[in-house]
C-alpha cells in the first residue's frame, strides 16, 4: 500500500521534470525565445553530453557483482520476445522497416525507470526495487540504446549512400554483346552492392566508435567492475564535475521534449491512431511479454511483481532523445513520453 508520504515523494521527483518540459514549451510556443537551430543545438547537447554522463553515473554506480541473475535474463528475454514479435509484424522493406522496429522496440520494452520507476517502485516494494531498476538500467544502458544507436546509424548510412545498385550504377557498356550478358551484369551488381555494404558498415562502425553514448556504457562497465572491485572512488573534484552534468540529464531530455512538442502543429504529434497503439504496446503488449519471459525464467512472488511493474512504466525518455537526433520518428516517442507519464500518473 502507497502512503500519502509515499506519493508525495513521487510527485516531488516527477512535477519539475513537467515543469521543465512546460517551460520549453511555452519558450518557443509563447515567447519566441529560441530558433529552430537553436532547438536542434539544445538536442544535440542532451544527446552528446547529458544523456551520456548520465549513464556513465548509472552504471559506474552500480555493483555488478551483486546482479540478480533472474531479473537481468527475464528482462533481456523479454527484449528479445518484442524485437521477434515486432519484426513479424512489420513489414521490411526499403521505406523503413528496420526503423519501425525499432521505434515499437522503444516504446514495448525501454521504460521510463530513472524518472517515474524509482519512486513508483521503490514506494511500493522499498529499496530493493530501486536496486533492480538500477540493474535494468545498465543493461538498457550497455545493449539496448547502443542496439538504437547502430540501427540509427545504418539507416542513415543506406539513406546516404543508396544501397540497392541500378544498372545505372554499374556503368553503360560499349559493346552492345556484353551489355546483354545477363549473367556478367548481375556479377557486377553483386559486387557492387558488396562494397557498398561494406562501405556502409565501415562508416557505421567509425561513428559508433566516436559515439559518446558508446564510451559511456563502456567506461562506466570498466569503472564500475574496478571500483566494486578494489572499493575506490573518484576524487571530489572529478565526481562533482560529472555529477553537475549528469544531474541536469533528465530535466534537459524533458525540456528537449517541450522544444520539440512546440515546433509540431500538434501536442498529440503523431495523430490519435497511433498514439493509441503506442498506448496499447506500452501498457498491454510490454507487461504481457515481460510475464511471458518472468514464467519461463522463473521468477515469483514479489520479483515477478515488480518486473511486471516495471515493464508497465511509460516510455523513456533517451529514446526520444535518440530519435530525435537522427529524425527518426521522434514524434511518436515524444508522444509516447509525455502520454504515458500522465497515465501512469492518473493510474497512481
Amino acid at each position: 500500500m502507497i502512503s500519502s508520504a509515499d506519493i508525495y515523494h513521487i510527485f516531488t521527483a516527477i512535477v519539475p521534470l513537467y515543469v521543465a518540459m512546460i517551460l520549453a514549451y511555452m519558450s518557443v510556443k509563447w515567447w519566441k525565445l529560441f530558433t529552430p537551430e537553436q532547438c536542434a543545438g539544445i538536442n544535440k547537447f542532451v544527446a552528446k553530453f547529458s544523456v551520456p554522463l548520465l549513464s556513465f553515473q548509472v552504471i559506474s554506480d552500480n555493483n555488478l557483482y551483486k546482479m540478480n541473475v533472474k531479473i537481468i535474463l527475464a528482462d533481456f528475454l523479454q527484449k528479445v520476445l518484442a524485437l521477434i514479435v515486432l519484426v513479424a509484424v512489420v513489414k521490411l522493406d526499403s521505406r523503413g522497416g528496420l526503423r519501425s522496429i525499432i521505434t515499437g522496440f522503444s516504446l514495448l520494452t525501454l521504460p521510463n525507470t530513472l524518472i517515474v520507476g524509482t519512486p513508483l517502485l521503490k514506494a511500493m516494494y522499498g529499496d530493493e526495487a530501486g536496486g533492480l531498476l538500477a540493474q535494468i538500467v545498465v543493461l538498457q544502458s550497455i545493449i539496448w540504446y547502443n542496439l538504437m544507436l547502430l540501427i540509427f546509424e545504418l539507416s542513415a548510412a543506406k539513406r546516404a549512400s543508396g544501397i540497392t545498385p541500378t544498372v545505372e550504377d554499374i556503368g553503360n557498356e560499349e559493346d552492345p554483346e556484353e551489355a546483354q550478358d545477363k549473367d556478367g551484369e548481375e556479377e557486377a551488381q553483386n559486387k557492387r552492392c558488396k562494397s557498398k555494404t561494406m562501405l556502409i558498415f565501415l562508416i557505421v562502425g567509425k561513428k559508433l566508435i566516436a559515439n559518446p553514448n558508446t564510451h559511456a556504457a563502456l567506461l562506466g562497465l570498466i569503472w564500475a567492475s574496478i571500483r566494486f572491485r578494489l572499493n575506490v572512488k573518484f576524487p571530489a573534484i572529478v565526481e562533482d564535475s560529472i555529477t553537475i552534468l549528469s544531474n541536469g540529464g533528465l530535466g534537459m531530455s524533458m525540456f528537449s521534449i517541450g522544444l520539440f512538442m512546440a515546433s509540431q502543429r500538434s501536442i498529440i504529434a503523431c495523430g490519435i491512431r497511433m498514439t493509441i497503439v503506442g498506448i496499447v504496446l506500452k501498457f498491454l503488449a510490454g507487461p504481457a511479454l515481460m510475464a511471458a519471459s518472468s514464467a519461463a525464467i522463473g521468477l515469483r512472488g514479489r520479483l515477478l511483481r515488480m518486473a511486471i511493474m516495471q515493464a508497465a512504466l511509460p516510455p523513456g525518455v533517451v529514446p526520444f532523445i535518440f530519435a530525435k537526433e537522427y529524425n527518426v520518428y521522434p514524434d511518436m516517442l515524444s508522444t509516447g513520453v509525455i502520454f504515458g507519464m500522465l497515465i501512469a500518473d492518473l493510474l497512481r
